[in-house]
């Protein structure tokens, strides 16, 4: 769905290159995870995925489509949601999706049946100029889809979200990937790149050091340990020990049998502690 071959981008008004002979490709049907600080290069490879800058070098497809002769029916298939959301204000909610829904030729989907999955349905008469932030990003998001969309681009899309609705939001995220769309996801936030993702990009001054799975980032970079607490005299205490030949560690198996276990965890790395080792700065 996506295939980039040697990007390289600069600002008109700029020397310096801002992305750097950017080589990938994605599925479809996969979510795929753009990750790093403020100014590597995210946004710009995110506006040249979907045609909003265009004088790059290099090639870039997407849904077949070459991105140096891109034409309006591009859009008909494709979804983008950014970070700060693009609504009429003085519109009802309703009233943008179905303004948007009349940009395209193609069928679309029912502003109203968008609306209940992300429990908007209530609020469909109201003006987006009362809604909270929230709000907002919900219904930006549902925006994204009123075209049916084969390949969706998303920007921090939990961002601004109480707990529930961001889960609500990750399952129609995992909905849509299950249904054959592929996303592709900027994201500063790494529970939702390791729960969504099924392949990380980290971006790092406009350049792509490492492509890999969540699972594969995490037991390269991680510990071999276990680290166990248990009760012992009542006394919480805590023990580490190498997963090989873990069956046969007697001191081990002599915990296990002898004391309450209160837990159990492998010494994974998280997503942010590979992020700051493998490129040397934080996700800020």
């Amino acid at each position: 769905m996506i295939i980039v071959e040697n990007l390289s981008f600069t600002y008109s008004k700029s020397d310096k290159q801002v992305l750097k002979s950017l080589h990938f490709s994605v599925g479809k049907g996969e979510v795929f995870g753009f990750l790093g600080p403020s100014g590597a290069g995210k946004s710009t490879t995110q506006k040249v995925l979907n045609g909003i800058l265009r004088n790059f070098t290099g090639k870039v497809h997407v849904n077949g489509v070459n991105l140096s002769k891109i034409t309006n029916s591009f859009y008909e298939k494709v979804g983008v949601a950014f970070e700060f959301p693009n609504l009429y204000s003085r519109l009802t909610a309703l009233e943008n999706l179905k303004l948007y829904a009349a940009f395209y030729k193609n069928e679309t989907e029912s502003p109203e049946k968008l609306l209940e999955i992300i429990n908007l349905i209530d609020d469909k008469n109201t003006k987006v100029e009362a809604f909270s932030k929230g709000m907002k990003m919900r219904l930006n998001f549902v925006r994204a889809l009123i075209n049916k969309p084969e390949i969706l681009f998303l920007d921090e899309p939990t961002s601004g979200l109480d707990p529930v609705n961001a889960r609500k939001m990750k399952d129609i995220i995992l909905d849509l990937k299950s249904n054959g769309t592929t996303i592709f996801l900027t994201t500063h936030n790494m529970s939702d790149a390791d729960e969504l993702c099924d392949r990380l990009a980290f971006m790092i001054e406009g350049e792509l050091p490492v492509i890999d799975t969540p699972h594969n980032l995490k037991l390269e970079h991680g510990k071999k340990n276990i680290k166990v607490e248990f009760r012992e005299n009542s006394r919480t205490r805590m023990e580490e020990f190498p997963i090989h030949h873990l069956a046969k560690n007697t001191r081990f198996l002599e915990i296990l049998e002898q004391n309450n276990i209160e837990t159990i965890h492998t010494q994974e790395a998280t997503l942010e502690d590979i992020f700051i080792k493998i490129t040397g700065q934080k996700l800020i």
